[in-house]
């Protein structure tokens, strides 16, 4: 049985989500199943339209109710976060699936969406063989301890800053 690690992808930079996408992308050509719960996201991105057609190989969930970065969290915003936090520990509990992304996640916590004892109880009751993989900004300093391996993201220079709005299928 292969053992399953725990990685974080956070940082400015951009490619977080991507990243994580890449790795489902990889675990569905090999047979995997795998979880992924948008916490935060509530948009529709071109990745979606794909990621449908791997139905039965990739579960996508969002638990958003759209950005919160220029905005007070709200009670629904807190409600989504918690109902995807209960089906995140029920698709570990059932070992269903062999790797699990919680996209956004590290940004729930710092917008206290979810708390960072929920995070790390995540961490702790994932299965031996199950791969958990946490993006967003913001990661814990608790969640990056506990991690198998950190990624920090960094923002050198970005075109958004020139005025580029979010190209489809490149951005969003």
């Amino acid at each position: 049985m292969r053992r399953g690690y725990i990685q974080i992808y956070t940082g400015h930079g951009k490619g977080k989500t991507t990243a994580a996408l890449g790795l489902a992308l990889r675990a569905a050509g090999a047979g995997l199943k795998v979880f992924i719960a948008q916490f935060v996201k509530q948009r529709h991105s071109s990745e979606h339209t794909m990621l449908k057609r791997l139905q039965g190989l990739i579960t996508l969930r969002q638990y958003g109710r759209g950005c919160i970065l220029n905005r007070k969290a709200q009670p629904f915003d807190i409600k989504a976060a918690q109902e995807g936090l209960g089906e995140v520990i029920s698709a570990l509990k059932s070992k269903t699936y062999d790797v699990v992304i919680l996209d956004e996640a590290n940004v729930a916590v710092y917008y206290h969406l979810l708390s960072v004892n929920d995070l790390l109880y995540i961490m702790e009751i994932k299965p031996r063989e199950t791969e958990l993989v946490i993006t967003g900004r913001y990661a814990h300093e608790k969640v990056t301890q506990m991690a198998d391996l950190v990624t920090e993201m960094r923002q050198i220079k970005h075109y958004q800053d020139q005025g580029v709005k979010a190209r489809r299928g490149i951005e969003k």
